[in-house]
């Protein structure tokens, strides 16, 4: 198995993003017709933040039928994605290796990472990328 292969190789490239001022709803419905667990929030394509459905499920109503829809709506109109989102995001560059990757999620509590190059945001990678390509090696064995 190489070490040096970088990011991009297993990245997803069209990213789906929120901009800072999105509301909570249009974020929900992104994760839904989507059905993506993660998104970066940003600002003029740089990146701010991340929100996850985690932290959609922390303020709101998971799972809910069409006689909550107006109460889930409600709540998240009192949040801003800017309140909910996580921030000081750890990035990495497209040039940054899936062995250094694999390393930061193994030390860390998230999932996903925003792929930066030259400040601009150009991609996600997730843990389920890593389970992939790791997988598609081992199969290779």
């Amino acid at each position: 198995m190489k070490e040096n292969v970088p990011v991009a190789t297993i990245m997803t490239k069209s990213v789906v993003k929120l901009n800072i001022t999105d509301s909570l709803s249009k974020a929900e419905n992104l994760f839904k017709v989507h059905q993506i667990r993660h998104i970066p929030v940003v600002s003029k394509n740089e990146i701010v933040g991340m929100l996850s459905q985690t932290d959609l499920m922390k303020i709101g109503i998971p799972d809910f039928d069409e006689e909550n829809e107006k109460l889930t709506s409600t709540v998240y109109n009192m949040f801003t994605i800017e309140q909910v989102m996580t921030k000081n995001v750890v990035c990495v560059t497209s040039f940054t290796t899936i062995k250094e990757v694999t390393k930061i999620f193994s030390e860390n509590e998230f999932r996903a990472l925003p792929v930066v190059y030259e400040g601009k945001l150009v991609g996600i990678v997730t843990t389920t990328d890593i389970i992939r390509y790791f997988l598609n090696h081992y199969s290779e064995c």
